[in-house]
């Protein structure tokens, strides 16, 4: 079995239709390797599809028994959440 390594993804400050293909891009490479820490401190607007990528990726890292973390969600990220009533989706992957 290969070496695992933890990868950290940085998400931009504005998450919309525009970065979301290279968020995925890089969110993709990083669960080739295994654990995934996305740091989300910096994170200003998020789109509703971003959301839904994020929770696609945790999904893929549970698969293959790999982490996957969301570090630092700004108070921005944190509250598109629970504006939009994901709440429980992100409850075991958010760390502050």
């Amino acid at each position: 079995m290969a070496k695992q390594t933890n990868e950290t993804v940085a998400l931009p400050a504005v998450i919309d239709l525009d970065a979301i293909d290279g968020i995925r891009d890089r969110l993709i490479d990083a669960l080739e390797s295994g654990p995934v820490s996305v740091d989300a401190s910096g994170v200003e607007r998020v789109s509703t599809n971003a959301l839904m990528l994020l929770i696609s990726a945790a999904e893929t890292a549970r698969r293959h028994h790999f982490d996957f973390a969301i570090e630092a969600p700004s108070a921005a990220m944190g509250a598109a959440i629970e504006r939009l009533g994901l709440t429980a989706q992100f409850s075991g992957m958010m760390k502050q």
